[in-house]
């Protein structure tokens, strides 16, 4: 049984560094879902925000408190 130390560089491949294949890059996966097309025009705003927020910030997924930052910024409040 071969162990760590005895494989050689070529064994590994490092897909964090780009060695997936060139057209991976325009698919998205997103955490809610592949497209807004059938929302409701207030959920479109808040998808579209939030993938927004997605990008600018560099994050694939986002946490509770993240979305609440993101619905806040859109203006909504709790009544």
């Amino acid at each position: 049984m071969a162990t760590a130390l005895d494989m050689q560089a070529t064994d590994f491949v490092d897909r964090r560094q780009g060695s997936t294949p060139a057209n991976s890059a325009a698919i998205e996966r997103r955490q809610f879902g592949n497209t807004h097309a059938g929302l409701k025009p207030a959920a479109r705003e808040l998808a579209e925000a939030i993938d927004n927020y997605k990008l600018q910030n560099r994050r694939r997924y986002i946490t509770f408190e993240e979305m609440l930052d993101v619905i806040t910024g859109l203006g909504y409040t709790k009544s």
